[in-house]
């Protein structure tokens, strides 16, 4: 059964928005760019309209670089069949929070206020990984109580699973559910929308430590996860 609902509280984190402006480590904001962003936080609640869809589907089968989940729908991906091996199901996900932060950010450019526009589309990116966040979770109790464990998530786009598999995805959970399109190139319409999969499976497979980058040697790919 697909789960498809609007119904999330977002707390956006102050340090989080920093973070997505590049201000990391033991940078301390000044008194305007942290005013800067308490204003653009309290403005941005009024925008953000989060929605969600996930369904969970059984694993049919692997092969080699292919793998199928229930439908079927086949996606092609070394690194996530390889993780999928050891799965019994697997999660697949769309999440928004709308089109209004980024008009509002265009907006904010358009009329040559950058920082407040940096603010506020550091603002989205918070609040999206908010839902995402609060999905997985659900996802999560879900596995836990058929004594399931879920693996991190995955985006087509990264790694060496390509984006046209964008298409595969919105075939199990629909886009017009959430109010979100999907271009000619694979891209979502709003921008801040997140789209993938969770796998999950037994404790013993080590599917939650399963993490490709591990093994990657693209040391500088902005998607790295370590740890």
């Amino acid at each position: 059964m697909v789960v498809t609902s609007n119904q999330v509280d977002i707390e956006i984190d102050k340090e989080e928005v920093g973070h997505y402006m590049g201000y990391d480590g033991d940078y301390k904001l000044s008194a305007r760019i942290s005013s800067v962003i308490d204003n653009s936080i309290d403005d941005a609640h009024r925008l953000i309209e989060p929605s969600y869809s996930y369904v969970i589907r059984d694993v049919e089968h692997v092969q080699g670089s292919t793998f199928a989940v229930q439908g079927p729908i086949t996606f092609k991906s070394k690194n996530i069949a390889r993780l999928l091996e050891h799965c019994h199901k697997v999660a697949v996900f769309l999440v928004t929070i709308g089109r209004h932060i980024e008009e509002e950010t265009h907006r904010l450019a358009q009329d040559g206020r950058i920082l407040h526009a940096a603010a506020m589309d550091a603002i989205g990116s918070a609040a999206v990984e908010e839902v995402i966040g609060f999905v997985q979770s659900r996802i999560e109790d879900i596995a836990g109580t058929q004594e399931l464990v879920s693996s991190l998530r995955f985006s087509p786009g990264y790694c060496d699973w390509d984006i046209t598999q964008q298409e595969a995805i919105f075939q199990i959970v629909s886009g017009a559910a959430v109010g979100v399109q999907l271009t000619e190139r694979y891209l979502m319409i709003p921008q801040k929308s997140v789209s993938g999969i969770i796998g999950l499976g037994p404790a013993d497979r080590n599917v939650e430590n399963y993490n490709p980058c591990d093994t990657c040697r693209k040391y500088a790919c902005p998607n790295r996860r370590t740890g």
